[in-house]
């Protein structure tokens, strides 16, 4: 089953996204997608890999060309991409520069991903509920992730949301 979790920051994503892969199968393989630039962003892994201590994922550390985790681990077991937001960063501000481009890449590469390996619970950050005017290049971003969003409903089983702690389903069912 694949599931798809949007939500706002601190909503309680990464509890449920954990839950949610444990429940479909092992191997439980932790795909971090997360290129770390500062030292809010090595504390932010820290409380990460803290907080799934204990459940028994195998961490892959992957943060573009997310297919290429199928290469090292069983496409059979289940898997938990954290996250979406992340990926599309990492490759529309890639160290070689701008890519606007980038969310055809990463959509169809995570949709992929789903048909190759169908237990996984891939999350992303619901990042489009104000108003604020933003420059070119973050509204770039912003459609990019909805058009990932919008792919990875259309393909996942399940689609949910974390909303101060609590799920909403919108498709399918929660394991």
């Amino acid at each position: 089953m694949a599931i798809f979790i949007s939500g706002g920051c601190k909503n309680g994503k990464s509890f449920f996204a954990q839950r949610a892969a444990k429940a479909l199968g092992a191997p439980l393989y932790y795909v971090a997608t997360m290129i770390p630039h500062d030292g809010e962003d090595d504390a932010r892994i820290l409380r990460h890999r803290a907080d799934r201590e204990g459940w028994g994922f195998e961490t892959i550390e992957r943060g573009r060309d997310i297919l290429g985790c199928l290469e090292c681990a069983d496409p059979r077991g289940a898997f938990l991409i954290d996250s979406a937001t992340a990926l599309l960063s990492n490759e529309m501000f890639a160290p070689d520069g701008f890519h606007p481009e980038a969310a055809e890449k990463v959509a169809g590469e995570l949709v992929e991903f789903v048909r190759r390996a169908p237990n996984t619970v891939v999350v992303s950050d619901f990042i489009c509920s104000d108003a604020a005017g933003y420059d070119e290049w973050t509204l770039c971003y912003r459609r990019g992730l909805a058009q990932i969003d919008r792919a990875l409903a259309r393909a996942c089983d399940c689609v949910c949301e974390a909303v101060a702690g609590q799920i909403i389903v919108y498709k399918g069912a929660i394991p």
